[in-house]
């Protein structure tokens, strides 16, 4: 199977895992759910609802894949999308932190761009 299919299944495996882990522990009206544009490659997971008369609504993570690699262009979870990609298997090159300023990525363990 071609690096980038590959990719674009890990990416959204994870990010349907996590929608689920999450919608099942939530106690309130706010739901997780994931927005996939497999056209444009890009992959989100974000949340909408209301809680306690206030409402919620953000993005928890947002990928890409751009130039053959994995851009994480937002990441708000507690242990990092990038540590789940190179569980999977994905190589710490082919990981762009995007979130970081392009003059501060080549201090990371992973890809400047």
């Amino acid at each position: 199977m071609d690096r980038l299919v590959e990719y674009r299944c890990l990416i959204m495996r994870l990010l349907r895992d996590m929608e689920a882990l999450t919608n099942r522990s939530r106690r309130s009206e706010v739901e997780t759910f994931c927005v996939f544009d497999e056209q444009r490659d890009c992959y989100i997971l974000m949340y909408a609802g209301w809680n306690n008369g206030k409402r919620h609504i953000g993005m928890t993570l947002c990928l890409r894949l751009r130039n053959g690699k994995i851009w994480v262009e937002e990441d708000w979870t507690e242990d990092g999308i990038a540590t789940r990609l190179v569980e999977a298997g994905v190589p710490k090159e082919e990981i762009v932190l995007a979130f970081n300023p392009p003059e501060m990525r080549h201090l990371t363990e992973f890809a400047v761009a």
